[in-house]
């Protein structure tokens, strides 16, 4: 078995170095990009484009972006411009040739653009602390003669992870990936996913389009390596490829576009594009401060990726770090949520601990206070003439 999964990996390194070469039809997914964007994206990369989705679009001016699986650089060099000169783009991939074709144009973006703010790294995305460069660079000058020479190797390897990561720690604030997660091997994809999470910053956001299938796909089909190069094998079942967000550790997951259409159907099984946007950052201690949250529909209920159901109309208790979540306005929540602040703050440093177990009603009088007993007239006019 070990064999035919280093026959499936020599198989997507021999394709995509092909592919870097010449364009390969067998490899594309239509995709619909921003036509301004790539008037300065030359020609030999565009026509090498081999992904399936465009999550450059959720980006943001001044992220600093990863692009993993960056292969001829056409994603990083249209991230490059929605970021502006204050972001920054670091894409990362493994293949030589793919990275020589995207270094050869990255002086010609950065003058048509007018500004150069990516930079192009080698690496395997299921571990983004190992440089590959740099480990060959090592190889090359100690080369592994016995078991001696191999645990120096290893050691190397550790110190290097150590201190200097090829990505560090909550360096990003978006990861984006086009049509490379299937490309890895599936007992490696949680690592994965736990990659991805390390390396984005608390209120940071993935942003990735990939091919998944609609059933599971049989383990003939894993084996073959020609599927797997075509984005077949290695793709993992849609409700399974969601779940593995919420396992590492991301709240917010949605699925933000998915196609109707499949791009291939093998055996009856569809495989088709989606992209996915989800957020890190709901890690932290709960607090109790007085704040609840009131749901708007249309559902009758809902329940969020940390089990609070909110019901719809209703003031729905939840803890501070809950509150900002489900509010902020850039958040995927805010939309759909009235939010209730307390009458009277609550210091952070008075606050209590919350059970954001124990879903439940806040009582109006927990949010306005006890021994509130105004009487008043009606606020603002509702309409000009002052009728509502």
């Amino acid at each position: 078995m070990t064999s035919g999964m280093i026959s499936v990996e020599d198989s997507v390194r021999s394709t995509y170095s092909a592919a870097a070469l010449a364009r390969q039809e067998s490899l594309c997914c239509p995709v619909s990009y921003d036509p301004q964007y790539l008037k300065a994206i030359p020609a030999e990369i565009l026509e090498r484009d081999y992904g399936c989705g465009n999550p450059a679009e959720f980006l943001r001016p001044g992220d600093t972006v990863l692009d993993l699986g960056s292969g001829g650089g056409k994603i990083c060099f249209i991230a490059a411009q929605v970021v502006g000169p204050a972001g920054h783009v670091i894409g990362v991939d493994m293949n030589d040739d793919m990275l020589a074709l995207a270094r050869k144009n990255q002086s010609m973006v950065a003058d048509r653009i007018g500004y150069s703010n990516v930079e192009f790294r080698k690496g395997m995305i299921q571990d983004l602390q190992l440089d590959l460069a740099e480990t060959q660079a090592y190889l090359k000058d100690h080369p592994i003669h016995g078991l001696a020479d191999l645990n120096r190797f290893e050691q190397h390897q550790l110190l290097q992870k150590r201190q200097r990561p090829l990505v560090a720690d909550e360096s990003v604030d978006a990861v984006i990936s086009n049509c490379v997660l299937n490309l890895v091997r599936s007992e490696d994809k949680p690592r994965l996913f736990g990659e991805i999470f390390r390396v984005l910053k608390v209120g940071g956001r993935a942003a990735i389009s990939d091919i998944v299938s609609d059933e599971d796909v049989p383990e003939e089909l894993q084996r073959d390596p020609d599927l797997w190069s075509g984005c077949v094998s290695g793709a993992m079942r849609e409700d399974l490829f969601l779940q593995a967000f919420e396992q590492a550790g991301f709240f917010g997951i949605e699925l933000v576009k998915r196609d109707a259409q499949p791009w291939r159907t093998v055996r009856g099984i569809e495989f088709r594009s989606v992209t996915v946007v989800a957020r890190k950052g709901k890690q932290g201690p709960c607090l109790e401060r007085g704040q609840a949250v009131i749901y708007a529909g249309p559902w009758k209920q809902v329940v969020d990726d940390d089990g609070h159901v909110l019901v719809r109309g209703k003031p729905m208790a939840v803890c501070d770090k809950t509150f900002h979540i489900m509010t902020h306005p850039d958040g995927p929540y805010a939309r759909s949520l009235f939010p209730v602040p307390p009458r009277v703050d609550i210091p952070v440093d008075e606050a209590k601990p919350f059970d954001c177990k124990a879903a439940a009603l806040r009582h109006p009088r927990q949010t306005k206070g006890l021994e509130y007993d105004a009487t008043m007239q009606g606020g603002a006019s509702c309409t000009d003439d002052g009728c509502c």
